[in-house]
């Protein structure tokens, strides 16, 4: 099969597409997906120049995030069969024409959504959704403040859909005048360009000087700590990830005089990404199934429902991957980014 090979850890426009990749070998608790639609992103730049957390052996085919058809059913699978349209998430191997997915990480794909609209429901929609609606961390509540940080992004625009659901005033910020528009139609109330105001002094003007009650932060650096700042008593900041390159220092006497919470996410703990915890010898994956399979249930019907509109702003076909990475790198894209294979690929003239 055609596949996108690591053998070394190098650029991503350093990545070759090689003709005669060996097909995976499903196993049990497992599906083969017939590869249509692969989301493309930042994190997948780090993990193919080994700066990411995980790093799978070399050789091996990167990518995490895709949907397609389900081909083959591995022993112990229940609820799938063959034929079935899914989207996945999987540690390394989307960037194939066939992939091998763990069925807790599976989900069924409603007919009336596009593969290329999908890709990054597994992770990006999942990411925003636990964040904002899982009790654990901000639990976002009716007229509360909201400030999500790179609004016209996947986990952005995702942030400011869930947060508009539950009736929350949401403060976007972002880099130029189209992705201002683009998180006014995705609901946002307010929009700042963080390149030409103060998105600080913005905060604190639109609140009336109280602050926010709550932070979604994908950029760290200079931005967190200004987050902080503009977080109102007893407020609830959450990083899951650091864009910017920076990781901040936390001082904690902002949060003591404050009363404010860090809750930092990392959400592939909960698919199990991590393996196996070492100190409550479970799959964390298998653990949190339920709680994430019904929040992707959620997600499907608020999709169904027009409630939520997945945001791609450009689909290459897979011989392009490279031109992909290039728009994601140049801070072109808004929302997500797909390339698409196969029966997509044709559907959509590529």
């Amino acid at each position: 099969m055609r596949a996108i090979v690591i053998r070394e850890w190098t650029r991503f426009e350093n990545l070759a597409i090689e003709e005669n990749w060996p097909s995976p070998t499903i196993e049990p608790g497992m599906v083969k997906i017939r590869t249509q639609a692969v989301g493309v992103n930042f994190a997948l730049s780090l993990r193919v120049e080994g700066k990411y957390q995980i790093k799978p052996p070399l050789p091996h085919v990167p990518g995490v995030e895709l949907c397609g058809y389900v081909t083959e059913v591995g022993d112990g699978v229940a609820g799938f069969a063959v034929g079935d349209r899914v989207a996945s998430f999987v540690t390394f191997g989307a960037l194939a024409e066939e992939c091998v997915a763990l069925s807790h990480r599976t989900f069924r794909l409603p007919d009336s959504v596009p593969f290329y609209q999908a890709v990054g429901f597994t992770t990006s929609y999942m990411t925003s959704y636990a964040a904002i609606l899982w009790p654990q961390w901000i639990n976002l509540q009716f007229g509360e403040f909201f400030l999500v940080h790179g609004a016209a992004g996947g986990v952005g625009i995702a942030a400011i859909e869930f947060a508009k659901i539950v009736g929350a005033r949401v403060i976007a910020t972002c880099g130029s005048e189209a992705k201002r528009i683009v998180c006014l139609d995705h609901g946002a109330d307010w929009v700042i360009n963080y390149r030409t105001d103060d998105f600080r002094a913005k905060v604190l003007e639109i609140t009336d000087s109280e602050g926010v009650n709550a932070v979604y932060d994908p950029v760290g650096g200079d931005v967190f700590m200004a987050s902080l700042r503009c977080l109102a008593p007893e407020g609830r900041i959450v990083p899951i990830g650091f864009a910017s390159g920076v990781v901040p220092q936390i001082p904690a006497n902002i949060l003591l005089a404050k009363n404010v919470k860090v809750l930092a996410l990392n959400y592939g703990y909960y698919t199990g990404q991590w393996g196996v915890d070492p100190k409550r010898h479970k799959d964390m994956g298998k653990f949190y199934e339920p709680q994430v399979r019904h929040s992707m249930t959620q997600i499907f019907r608020w999709i169904e429902q027009g409630r939520i509109r997945p945001e791609i702003s450009h689909v290459f076909p897979f011989d392009a991957f490279k031109n992909a990475m290039a728009v994601v790198m140049n801070r072109e894209s808004v929302g997500r980014v797909a390339l698409v294979l196969d029966e997509e690929a044709r559907r959509l003239g590529h």
